[in-house]
């Protein structure tokens, strides 16, 4: 990877998606292969520690994002009850953070600041209902103490409502089968007052991460280094 900003840019948006697996509606199993993948690679650092993983979602699991792949509709705009990404701090010589999104139709991956400007658009006026917030979470940790046995995508009989992916449900380090709840889950009481070095500190530390508001998240980056 080149240490030339403009290089190392051009380089990263071409990526081709198409390498990386993506299981419809399994966002959060595509994001931890993601990670995984971007730290074989080369892309990220051997331990991911570049890496993050964002939840977004709300108290009411009603997130509003445009250039989804899924949407039906030309804006690209869908109604997700979460979504989970990656971000990447920017490398020594780059000039922008980058998100990793595989549902995304904008460029794989993208610059942090046009991402939010043009999949979360904070200038679009909504109702508070459907204000999004972000679960920051260490890679590392991530990779470690994630699992799902996908029961959330079950119906009441127990028949799937997506096509699970074919490889084995991934399991915690510790043993743990089942935890994505508690990433998903939003309390707004729980979201940062004010982002700081002790806010940086925690998502460092903490198995849940960090919680942030849609108007802190480029802040929260913007400490990063």
């Amino acid at each position: 990877m080149t240490t030339s900003n403009l290089d190392f840019l051009s380089s990263a948006a071409s990526v081709d998606v198409s390498q990386f697996h993506h299981t419809p509606f399994y966002c959060e199993e595509n994001v931890y292969l993601l990670c995984k993948k971007l730290c074989t690679n080369g892309v990220a650092d051997t331990e991911g520690s570049d890496l993050f993983v964002v939840f977004i979602s709300n108290e009411k699991k009603q997130v509003p994002l445009w250039h989804q792949k899924s949407s039906q509709r030309a804006d690209g705009v869908i109604l997700w009850d979460y979504h989970v990404i990656c971000v990447q701090r920017k490398k020594e010589g780059s000039f922008s953070h980058l998100v990793w999104d595989l549902g995304s139709s904008l460029p794989f991956p993208s610059p942090l600041a046009s991402y939010v400007s043009e999949t979360i658009r904070p200038s679009f006026q909504l109702f508070s209902e459907f204000q999004r917030f972000f679960r920051i979470v260490h890679a590392p940790i991530f990779l470690r103490s994630f699992a799902s046995d996908r029961r959330h995508m079950k119906d009441s009989v127990g028949n799937w409502t997506s096509q699970p992916p074919a490889y084995e449900a991934i399991v915690a380090e510790d043993g743990t089968v089942h935890n994505l709840n508690e990433y998903i889950e939003i309390s707004t009481a729980d979201v940062v007052k004010n982002v700081g070095v002790d806010l940086i500190d925690s998502v460092f530390t903490q198995k849940f991460g960090v919680l942030v508001s849609e108007t802190q998240l480029e802040e929260f980056f913007s400490l990063i280094t």
